[in-house]
């Protein structure tokens, strides 16, 4: 599993765009994805979660996650991209040795 996080910038959203996105806001990755923003809604986060296959890496990550962004069919510009490969995240537990 990778979780994606894409940072930009709104170009002309309308006002059915807008409602669009407050409607898919929050700040849970999910594989749809889901946008947090500024007041105005020119600026906003994306977070996305994608299934990774054995031979998956990030930069198939970062196009899945694009991918799920273009489906909302909004203008945009990428700022920053940020992928976390959760198959390598370990957990340490507390008092365990």
């Amino acid at each position: 599993m990778f979780r994606v996080t894409i940072r930009g910038t709104f170009d002309g959203l309308s006002d059915a765009g807008r409602a669009a996105v407050l409607a898919a806001g929050g700040a849970a990755f999910t594989e749809a994805g889901a946008f947090t923003h500024d007041a105005t809604l020119s600026a906003f986060t994306f977070r996305c979660q994608v299934p990774a296959g054995p031979d998956d890496d990030e930069n198939e990550a970062t196009r899945r996650a694009i991918a799920a962004l273009d489906a909302y069919g909004h203008p945009y510009r990428v700022l920053r991209v940020a992928v976390t490969d959760m198959r390598t995240i370990k957990i340490r537990h507390k008092g365990r040795v």
